[in-house]
């Protein structure tokens, strides 16, 4: 792929941003199904998980679920570059390394590539993922807070 020129550019924009739609969809529908679980687990458990474990280890599993979901959506980056043959490397395991440090950092990491573009697209999506995941996390805290809080209270 040509990695210049304005046709290159509005080539980049028309695949990036459907992919960014769909790794949005993608966590939305992941986070979502996290919070039903976490929420039904709350319920089943009737108060017996209550005190700082039960509030650590929701909130600890919450974290590293929201985290597995993030490394997938940095795969199917990883996935759409090496089926465009974005990268100079065609081996997947060079484009999932190359993808997870777009996905997971700023675009630094970008100018190196031959299609800028679509890394700082790619760091815009992941801004945007952790960004919804920052607010998730904050909101299933202020859900099992009480668990945390019972256990400090009878202390």
């Amino acid at each position: 792929m040509n990695s210049s020129g304005v046709g290159s550019w509005i080539a980049d924009w028309a695949w990036s941003m459907p992919l960014i739609v769909l790794t949005v969809v993608i966590h939305v529908s992941g986070l979502a199904l996290i919070a039903e679980r976490v929420i039904g687990l709350q319920g089943e458990s009737g108060g017996r998980r209550s005190g700082m474990p039960g509030f650590v280890l929701v909130v600890g599993s919450t974290a590293l679920l929201a985290t597995l979901l993030h490394g997938n959506e940095a795969a199917i980056w990883a996935a759409s570059y090496w089926i465009l043959r974005a990268l100079p490397d065609v081996r997947i395991s060079d484009a999932l390394l190359a993808e997870r440090d777009d996905y997971l950092r700023s675009c630094e990491f970008v100018s190196r590539k031959p299609l800028a573009v679509d890394g700082a697209l790619e760091a815009l999506c992941g801004m945007l993922t952790f960004g919804l995941t920052t607010a998730f996390l904050f909101a299933i805290i202020q859900k099992v807070w009480p668990l945390g809080h019972e256990g400090l209270r009878k202390a």
